[in-house]
């Protein structure tokens, strides 16, 4: 993945192949929540997890940060 800011919803699966279609390949087991957002997260690959509901507020004000206009105008 490559940008500036990465946000992830909580609980959202985050894989390119299941996890059996991975061990069967690698053949090794994966731990368990190891596709999971927050474990994504603690390891560095997203900025913020954020729920959808406050997901607006949270572009608007990195929109602002970054020289965009706010969401709300026009």
């Amino acid at each position: 993945m490559l940008g500036d800011i990465i946000i992830a919803e909580p609980n959202a699966h985050i894989a390119f192949a299941g996890k059996k279609v991975i061990e069967q390949t690698l053949k090794k087991t994966i731990p368990d929540g190891s596709q999971a957002a927050e474990y994504s997260f603690h390891k560095g690959l997203f900025d913020p997890i954020v729920p959808r509901n406050p997901l607006k507020g949270v572009l608007n004000e990195l929109f602002q940060l970054h020289g965009f206009l706010p969401l709300n105008q026009g």
